[in-house]
């Protein structure tokens, strides 16, 4: 193997500039300069965009920002000692110490064990006390190939082992820990965050064994040492691999980071977790870092989390497919629906259709307009199998994906339509979490997740939709189509009035999900000709809005002394957030002062949904606000809805500032009132 770092790599003392962004930019112009990358900027490109994703500075003064590029030839190393240092994001300061480490994207394991041995000496206060006394570039030369081919300075000794205190003994003898550490790249933290577990564990005297998952792969702990843990320490930031070898075990999960700067703390956690019989633990089967990363909840608190994962999975496919289907409409016309399908399969760029044409911008219009429209419906023909599947995965993680999925096109090809999709993913969920919670051999947890779950979760789930609910729930789905078609008037403006107080209750919380997930999830049914579905959307849409442009109203004209410098500031955003129907644009101003925005808020949320249902307006966009007009029929009858609620909230939410005031909790310095409710987002 060629040298992996020369003299011609190192700057001493040097000034390479007075931010992070431009020390890694002059360290990947040496990199280049040497012939070791072929584009400077592509790899200090790639370095900085792993930088964004979590800093790589360390305790110590060290910083190790790093990057696999397309643009490296060699595995090479890149150092830098910095006088003054410079920031890279350490919790004790500026970095003097900083190490470029460029692999190829595709290197080979010999050269990312090489950088992995690097990243341990780091560890080492040998090792970097060397770097900052170096007179020469030869002399960290020196240092480094030592370091990387597992030969310690002399002076280095390991520290010796400590006797575990009463914190750390479990049953009278030391706690045994399992510990795994991975980070996106898995050539710096991974054995950084390794080796700092490993000392932090000798010098408490607990028994703990790491197993780095790196680039090069990983030697798997023995599975006699996992049966013997009392806990589980996760310090990652990818997935665990084979996590199912550590079922039921107590588990701590962290970032990788955590693992480098708090590894005693994240040692102390695990043995606390190994005394509580409440502990999360691995879920039997897991597949994924996001098994039982939480206390065990209620049955309802796990049916209702399960149902906003799955209308939170499903918003995409509603949003995106239904912003293509109203760019289809703008394309090709309300009519481009009659033979979309067959224009894309029979025409293509070079081809246009040349019958039928119902876009005003002729031939390509009406091609564009059917792709789009095509690609749209195809994405909304995910709807009910998305809402069932994550519904599963949201009671069982990853092995309910596949029964609920199923479940859910089941559902579809039933009739059972949205209603169908929440019981099959629930059915899918409950048979996936029964499933995975069984005490199978070792030599069949393997199966479990990818071939037991969902064949068996499949059957069950699927089986019971076919033969027993498909139908009933087919017939309430058709019942509940009929009841809405039947409402008028007075019937019609309260379901806007209810619809409107659900979407301003919470801003994007639980109760918004629901009225919006109601209104997206119907809204297929909508396009295909129910236009009571359509109006229902155009109220949810509008009263959405009316959070944030009431705020802005508020805070930017109608009474600014009212509100903070923030808030005047916020406001200023709020208007485009609440054109662009983002309800969140409210959340500063609620979080500050919950008991008079959101009441203002909800009044005039349930004066538009009222008002847009009473106009008759329709909308066969889910989502986009003011920039979806072309898909919103009725639409300045649909403006003047949004903007009377406005009007309502932002002058009621002026009164209550000014009249209704609150009695604050506390006084600090006699100058600033600290408010008696506090929320956070």
């Amino acid at each position: 193997m060629t040298e992996i770092i020369t003299a011609e790599l190192v700057s001493l003392d040097e000034p390479l500039g007075s931010d992070k962004r431009a020390v890694i930019e002059a360290l990947a112009a040496r990199v280049a300069a040497q012939g070791r990358a072929t584009d400077a900027a592509a790899l200090a490109a790639d370095a900085w965009a792993r930088e964004q994703k979590d800093e790589t500075g360390l305790p110590g003064g060290i910083a190790i920002p790093h990057a696999k590029s397309a643009a490296v030839t060699q595995a090479t190393l890149a150092f830098a000692r910095l006088t003054p240092g410079v920031d890279f994001g350490a919790p004790d300061g500026p970095a003097d110490l900083v190490f470029l480490i460029a692999a190829p994207d595709t290197a080979a394991e010999e050269h990312l064990a090489v950088l992995s041995q690097l990243a341990r000496s780091f560890m080492r206060d040998d090792f970097t006390t060397g770097l900052r006394t170096a007179a020469t570039p030869a002399d960290v030369v020196a240092l480094v190939t030592a370091a990387v081919s597992g030969t310690p300075a002399a002076s280095a000794s390991a520290p010796a082992a400590a006797e575990a205190d009463a914190a750390h003994q479990i049953d009278g003898r030391p706690a045994r820990i399992v510990a795994v550490t991975a980070c996106a790249t898995g050539i710096a933290h991974t054995f950084m965050a390794a080796d700092a577990l490993a000392a932090a564990g000798e010098k408490d005297g607990v028994d703990l064994v790491v197993e780095p998952q790196g680039s090069s792969g990983y030697k798997a702990i023995d599975s006699g040492i996992i049966d013997q843990a009392d806990a589980v320490i996760f310090a990652v930031d990818v997935d665990v691999r084979e996590q199912q070898r550590f079922a039921g075990k107590p588990v701590v999960r962290a970032g990788v980071k955590r693992g480098i700067e708090q590894p005693s703390q994240l040692i102390a956690e695990a043995v606390a977790a190994a005394k509580n019989p409440g502990a999360p633990r691995v879920a039997a089967g897991a597949a994924t870092g996001a098994t039982s990363s939480a206390a065990p909840t209620s049955l309802g608190g796990t049916v209702k989390r399960a149902l906003l994962t799955g209308v939170s999975y499903m918003i995409p496919f509603v949003a995106g497919g239904g912003l293509l289907i109203a760019l289809g409409f703008l394309l090709g016309n309300y009519n481009v629906t009659d033979n979309a399908q067959d224009v894309v399969l029979n025409n293509s760029l070079w081809n246009l259709p040349t019958e039928n044409i119902t876009s005003m911008f002729g031939p390509l219009g009406q091609y564009l307009g059917s792709v789009a429209f095509v690609i749209g419906a195809a994405s909304f023909g995910f709807l009910v199998p998305a809402l069932a599947g994550y519904i599963a995965y949201g009671m069982a993680d990853r092995p309910g994906i596949a029964p609920g999925f199923v479940a859910g096109a089941v559902a579809s090809l039933m009739g059972a339509g949205f209603l169908g999709g929440i019981v099959g993913g629930l059915l899918a969920g409950l048979a996936a979490w029964w499933l995975n919670s069984l005490d199978v051999p070792r030599w069949l947890r393997g199966l479990m997740p990818v071939v037991i779950i969902p064949l068996l979760g499949s059957i069950f789930a699927s089986g019971l939709m076919l033969m027993v609910l498909g139908g009933p729930i087919a017939w309430l789905t058709a019942v509940l189509n009929d009841w809405l078609s039947s409402l008028t008037g007075a019937g019609v403006v309260l379901l806007g009035v209810i619809l409107g107080l659900m979407m301003c209750f919470d801003l994007g919380g639980p109760v918004n999900k629901v009225a919006y997930g109601f209104a997206t999830a119907n809204l297929a049914a909508g396009i295909a000709g129910d236009e009571r579905y359509l109006q229902i959307m155009a109220a949810v849409m509008a009263a959405g809005m009316v959070p944030p442009l009431a705020m802005a109203l508020a805070s930017t004209i109608l009474d600014r002394k009212l509100f903070s410098k923030p808030e005047r500031e916020n406001g200023k955003a709020a208007w485009l957030l609440g054109a662009a129907f983002i309800s969140e644009g409210a959340i500063p101003f609620a979080a500050a002062d919950v008991f008079r925005v959101i009441p203002a808020a909800m009044v005039g949320g349930a004066i538009t949904g009222a008002l847009s249902m009473a106009f008759a307006v329709t909308s066969k966009a889910p989502h986009g606000g003011v920039f979806v007009f072309f898909a919103i029929d009725n639409f300045w009858l649909w403006l003047l809805s949004i903007a009377i609620g406005t009007v309502v909230s932002a002058v009621l939410v002026v009164v209550l500032k000014r009249f209704a005031r609150r009695r604050p909790s506390e006084v600090i310095d006699g100058t600033a009132d600290v408010p008696a409710v506090a929320v956070t987002a």
